[in-house]
């Protein structure tokens, strides 16, 4: 009766708490500790309990060596004091794998029993909303390869878990469309402005320039200060024709032809809160079949090695003149910059389109 009352109070605290015996068999999780490994039953080994994606099915075997969570109950039995440990885990959920990372201090109880708790569970729920925010985001992301009767490839490496860049392909009225946008700031805050972008950017809109004016509009309605912007390149490929529009974005779109390659340029202000009642323009180029149409955003001509020196305008243009197809393109672009810089930090974005 005892027991059950303690279990009860364990149970009810908001601190995670695991039970192990000398074996390293979970024999007690109370409410807290299984709200952040949903599979924390108890009568489990420790990296079943916890999710463990690494070796959770031999738990305690050589997989296990150096595995903090691991080592801090068996040096907690073994001296029979208290150890604090970090732990860092990569742990597995709805088939998704991602890296966590939290204090547990292991205390023992007596009878062949220790005690973990963890202490910075709130942290670890932090790192659980951060993937799933990333798993959302990565929904968002154009789902195929083909639009409007048009081949595509595209690129998308977010600095951080959650990126503020946007790349979208879609068709209107038998025409692809691409839009790349690029928001400021990185992180939460970008990405839900990114999102943002992704829900008020109206799709249905066959002018880019309409379009993006449409976006400002709805922009301005969030009353965000100066430091909150968006840049934006949107094209609309026709048979014979592209019309393109630009707001902010100073990333040249890059069209590959029979003659060599074309930077094509724009001036128009971003979609801010910067100026009232802003213009946004429109304009039109010819292509050929098999040319190759390519956006941007600044994280790849941005992007700098150790030396300090920039990828540029121009390590894109030179990646696109040996590339025959827009997956070519895409695969050699990422390759260069990998090569180019072992730092990638801000978000890189391309759409390519096989004309």
């Amino acid at each position: 009766m005892i027991e059950k009352y303690y279990r009860r109070i364990i149970d009810g605290v908001p601190t995670a708490v695991i039970v192990a015996d000398q074996n390293l068999k979970t024999v007690f999780t109370n409410s807290a500790f299984r709200a952040l490994f949903p599979s924390g039953a108890a009568k489990k080994s420790l990296g079943k309990a916890t999710c463990c994606a690494s070796s959770s099915a031999q738990c305690g075997g050589d997989g296990c060596r150096g595995c903090s969570l691991y080592d801090a109950f068996d040096d907690a039995f073994c001296s029979n004091k208290q150890v604090s440990r970090r732990v860092y885990q990569k742990v597995k959920e709805n088939g998704v794998c991602h890296d966590v990372s939290y204090s547990i201090t292991v205390t023992p109880l007596g009878g062949g029993l220790c005690m973990g708790t963890i202490d910075d569970a709130y942290e670890l729920e932090i790192a659980k909303e951060l993937q799933t925010a990333k798993s959302i985001q990565q929904r968002l992301l154009p789902a195929g390869n083909w639009a409007g009767g048009k081949r595509y490839s595209y690129m998308y490496i977010p600095c951080r878990d959650i990126g503020g860049d946007l790349p979208d392909v879609y068709a209107v009225e038998n025409s692809a469309c691409g839009v790349i946008a690029d928001v400021s700031g990185k992180g939460i805050s970008a990405g839900m402005l990114s999102a943002f972008v992704k829900a008020a950017y109206d799709k249905s809109e066959y002018s880019p320039a309409k379009a993006i004016r449409k976006l400002s509009d709805k922009f301005s309605e969030l009353n965000l200060d100066e430091r909150n912007y968006v840049t934006v390149a949107a094209v609309r490929i026709d048979s014979d024709s592209i019309t393109y529009s630009m707001a902010g974005h100073n990333v040249p779109i890059l069209l590959k032809t029979d003659s060599g390659i074309t930077r094509i340029m724009l001036n128009s202000p971003p979609v801010s809160n910067w100026f009232e009642n802003p213009s946004y323009f429109e304009d039109v180029i010819p292509y050929k079949k098999g040319d190759i149409l390519v956006l941007l955003t600044d994280g790849v001509t941005e992007c700098k090695n150790g030396r300090g020196e920039m990828f540029g305008a121009d390590g894109a243009i030179k990646t696109l003149s040996v590339s025959r197809t827009a997956e070519e393109f895409i695969k050699n672009l990422e390759d260069n910059l990998k090569a180019f810089s072992s730092d990638l930090n801000d978000d890189i974005t391309a759409i390519a389109f096989d004309l």
